[in-house]
């Protein structure tokens, strides 16, 4: 092996660790625009608000904004989403994952906020980092709130619904009462007029005794 290429992989691998070691990107949150990135919990959120994110592009995510600014190959990317399969089409895995994100963090072909695509050798991470050593409170706020909208809205959903059911029970029991009060009735009058005029039901008369 060429004893030049040896320290010069040797050094770079060194400029590289102590590059993660004076990244930031090691603290427990990141923010950048309008999303905000829990490390720890693995959860992005945007204006407070959670963002489902899939497992290869959280990676990507993450691979990317370690090092802010820097290249990062599609090799690179490879390695760190698929550091076991050897035979998968990488740079197609690759360029799919990193659409998606793009797609995700609102970065377009004629805007690249976030992520920046360079010819030939990979991607940059380009938007402005801010660390945290902890989440905001405002996304855990948002985020329960909104889960306490939602219980809301469903508990005067169901709510409503058994309104509607005993109302409907009601109508029908009413409903019932007033066919069998009308059929009694109609009962009643059209049985009345043939005892009336039931000739056989009438009194007969006496016969005049002499």
């Amino acid at each position: 092996m060429n004893m030049g290429l040896a320290v010069k992989q040797v050094s770079r691998a060194a400029a590289h660790d102590a590059l993660q070691e004076r990244t930031p990107a090691r603290t427990p949150c990141l923010c950048f625009g309008a999303f905000q990135l829990d490390l720890q919990q693995r959860q992005l959120f945007k204006d407070g608000l959670h963002v489902k994110v899939q497992g290869k592009v959280y990676q990507a995510l993450v691979t990317l904004i370690e090092t802010p600014g820097e290249i990062v190959t599609r090799e690179a990317l490879r390695t760190r989403l698929w550091p076991r399969d050897t035979h998968l089409n990488y740079d197609a895995n690759v360029n799919t994952a990193v659409n998606k994100l793009r797609q995700l963090l609102g970065d377009t072909n004629e805007q690249s906020k976030y992520i920046e695509t360079i010819p030939r050798k990979g991607y940059s991470f380009v938007a402005k980092i801010e660390y945290l050593d902890a989440p905001s409170p405002l996304a855990g706020a948002r985020k329960n709130s909104i889960w306490s909208f939602a219980r809301a809205s469903r508990f005067l959903r169901a709510d409503a619904a058994k309104r509607w059911f005993a109302a409907s029970v009601i109508a029908l029991v009413l409903a019932a009462a007033l066919l069998g009060a009308a059929i009694t009735l109609y009962s009643h009058r059209s049985i009345q007029p043939d005892v009336v005029s039931d000739p056989a039901k009438q009194a007969t008369p006496l016969p005049n005794k002499l």
